[in-house]
């Protein structure tokens, strides 16, 4: 018998690159925590630390409005173009 398999093709973007693109555009960063910051990436270095501005903490029930932050990158699970 003949199993069925499907070929997936992943698209795999290196974290530098990816926020290079992303400067200067809106963006969402998963937190460690579950936290969820959105805003505009406008500053970043070599360790992914992050300079965020009209950055705002989402969650499921409050919108916190934050301001400009500086975000450390051993904190980020993810960052996600908006």
């Amino acid at each position: 018998m003949e199993k069925n398999t499907i070929k997936v093709n992943k698209i795999m973007i290196m974290p530098m690159k990816m926020l290079e693109e992303s400067l200067n555009t809106r963006i969402a960063i998963l937190m460690k925590d579950n936290r969820v910051l959105e805003g505009t990436l406008t500053g970043f270095d070599e360790y992914m630390n992050m300079v965020m501005g009209e950055a705002e903490e989402k969650g499921s029930e409050m919108n916190k409005k934050l301001g400009r932050v500086i975000i450390r990158g051993s904190n980020v699970v993810r960052v996600s173009p908006l």
